[in-house]
């Protein structure tokens, strides 16, 4: 379906009046990779997405695909696709005729029109809905159109905008797992904007953690998980601790902190939150002062030995289980 071209931002940058938006982004994408660009909202994740798909000009630098300047190409010349957080499907059009709408653009004669919109539904498992309108599907069927529709083009590099935000949490996940079969089956580039550390976790092969219009940190996802290299990034990630010691600023996972006694453990403090988390407990105590740090508890341990709201305890963990950051 596609020759597999790597994606690579140079110096890349946004700037909206004298509001820096991206901020001399790089960044190599190697090909048949599912990357998050990932961070809050305001940190320049999705005018960088926009910015590959051709609906937003490049201020500054270049965005290569397959060492070829795309930046000033128009959106259907770049060899991507984009399917938008609201879906964007036509609502007087089937969904077939939505899928092979960009073809009918194309001039494609319509027995080729059906042909490939048809191809695209069974990949997605919607033929038997190809009549349907709209607002006849569920949220999960109107989002299977929509990645239909933007691989019908059979682009490079497909690009999500937030595309789970609209789901329910059951079928959220359920639709992670279907999107992350069909970028494996394909083996084309997924550029995929989420604010959410669970989807990204879950998604994708490597992570863009974006922050005040630069990365902060990227890489292979877990690696980033495992080892981050600043503050922001392991309070963003969540299950991270960033806790002030005298010898230096540390991350700890939740699931590394063990509850001792006061007396003897690394840092004492009192108990402020205890919640039930089914097959964990997430306990949170306020240390040195107005430091919280939670502990992530399976129920045997917590249940063995419960703790109450402003008991005192104490905190520890093994050496390894501290992570340096750099700010």
């Amino acid at each position: 379906m596609t020759r597999n071209l790597d994606l690579e931002f140079v110096n890349l940058t946004k700037r909206y009046g004298d509001t820096v938006a991206v901020d001399a982004v790089s960044y190599h994408f190697a090909a048949g990779t599912y990357a998050c660009l990932l961070g809050p909202s305001g940190c320049g994740k999705s005018s960088t997405l926009r910015m590959i798909a051709g609906h937003e000009s490049v201020s500054d630098g270049s965005i290569l695909l397959g060492n070829r300047d795309i930046s000033d190409l128009p959106p259907a010349k770049r060899g991507t696709a984009m399917m938008f957080q609201n879906y964007a499907l036509f609502p007087h059009l089937s969904v077939i005729e939505n899928v092979a709408f960009s073809l009918k653009m194309q001039g494609k004669d319509a027995s080729e029109r059906k042909r490939r919109a048809t191809e695209m539904l069974e990949l997605v498992d919607m033929v038997l809905l190809k009549d349907r309108l709209p607002a006849q599907l569920s949220g999960g069927q109107q989002q299977r159109a929509a990645l239909a529709r933007a691989l019908i083009t059979k682009p490079e590099v497909l690009l999500l905008d937030e595309p789970l935000s609209a789901l329910d949490p059951f079928l959220r996940i359920r639709m992670r797992a279907e999107l992350r079969r069909l970028q494996r089956d394909l083996g084309i580039t997924f550029i995929h904007v989420t604010h959410g550390q669970d989807e990204a976790l879950a998604l994708a092969d490597e992570i863009v953690v974006m922050n005040d219009a630069r990365i902060e940190q990227a890489g292979k996802t877990r690696a980033v998980f495992e080892a981050p290299q600043t503050a922001f990034v392991a309070r963003f990630l969540g299950s991270h601790n960033v806790i002030a010691l005298a010898e230096g600023v540390v991350a700890i996972r939740a699931d590394a902190l063990r509850i001792n006694t006061p007396e003897t453990a690394r840092i004492r403090g009192s108990v402020t939150n205890i919640e039930y988390q089914g097959t964990h407990v997430a306990l949170t105590a306020k240390v040195d002062g107005d430091q919280e740090v939670t502990a992530l508890l399976s129920d045997k341990d917590f249940f063995g030995a419960p703790k109450n709201l402003g008991e005192a305890i104490g905190l520890d963990w093994e050496a390894e289980a501290a992570h340096a950051l750099a700010g």
